[in-house]
């Protein structure tokens, strides 16, 4: 019971002294980045301490990645938000769902790769782009108290060549990675079929490390049972398996 009870005492003080040690990281690096941008004073410390980690603490590098965020965010979305009629091309596709929440408490995004077409509207690709912030806001939004993250299945069911759009999705890629990090708690790949590989190859070398770790293809003649790891069958969408019906990402 003594070696049990110092052995806990010791993993307590360990933890202690790294949550003192990125507590203090987190200070300088809200000095750093409130000194090269005043306006960042509003930033909440969540915020501040996802893109730390993102960055592994390193303080200059991490306020480096919010510095360009702040900046990208005022000039790309300068409403604050994304209104539906400004994607209104890309909602028509129907591709984007909400279903519940795993049991972590992650609310779970489901796309469906088949419905997705590159934009070729003018300006398309910066519309494809505001989509990708609209879907991520809206996850973000649905998430409990004390959640910071969010689930996601990509379902490739009838993906072919003609959904393949690699600027797109290098585009959606940076913006999750760049501009909302550590949000992403894991992503499911359903029904991948052989050809996307070729695609696949071209957009792993841009995930970063960390990413990648989050990723899971998943065997189809196991689809149902691997995803009830995580998520309750009330919560499960029903075109996995489970009872819940999938929803527009729009009407959520």
């Amino acid at each position: 019971m003594e070696a049990t009870d110092e052995g806990s005492n010791g993993k307590d003080c360990i933890q202690s002294k790294e949550n003192y040690a990125e507590q203090h990281k987190l200070s300088l690096m809200s000095s750093f980045v409130e000194c090269r941008d005043p306006s960042s004073k509003g930033v909440d410390e969540l915020t501040l301490r996802r893109f730390l980690r993102a960055r592994d603490l390193d303080v200059e590098k991490a306020g480096a990645m919010i510095l360009k965020y702040l900046k990208w965010r005022r000039t790309f979305i300068p409403k604050g938000y994304v209104l539906d009629t400004e994607i209104k091309n890309e909602v028509a596709q129907n591709k984007a769902f909400v279903g519940g929440n795993d049991k972590k408490g992650r609310p779970i995004l489901v796309v469906q790769a088949r419905r997705h077409f590159q934009n070729t509207t003018p300006g398309g690709s910066d519309e494809f782009k505001r989509f990708a912030v609209y879907a991520l806001d809206k996850m973000c939004t649905r998430m409990p108290l004390g959640q910071e993250k969010f689930c996601a299945i990509g379902d490739l069911q009838g993906w072919g060549y003609s959904n393949s759009d690699i600027r797109g999705y290098l585009g959606a890629l940076s913006i999750l990675q760049d501009c909302y990090p550590e949000r992403l708690g894991k992503m499911y790949i359903l029904h991948a079929p052989r050809i996307f590989m070729a695609v696949w190859r071209i957009i792993y070398p841009f995930i970063d490390d960390n990413t990648k770790m989050k990723i899971v293809f998943v065997d189809k003649r196991q689809l149902t049972s691997t995803l009830l790891e995580d998520i309750d069958e009330s919560q499960l969408p029903d075109v996995y398996g489970g009872k819940l019906q999938l929803k527009p990402i729009q009407d959520a």
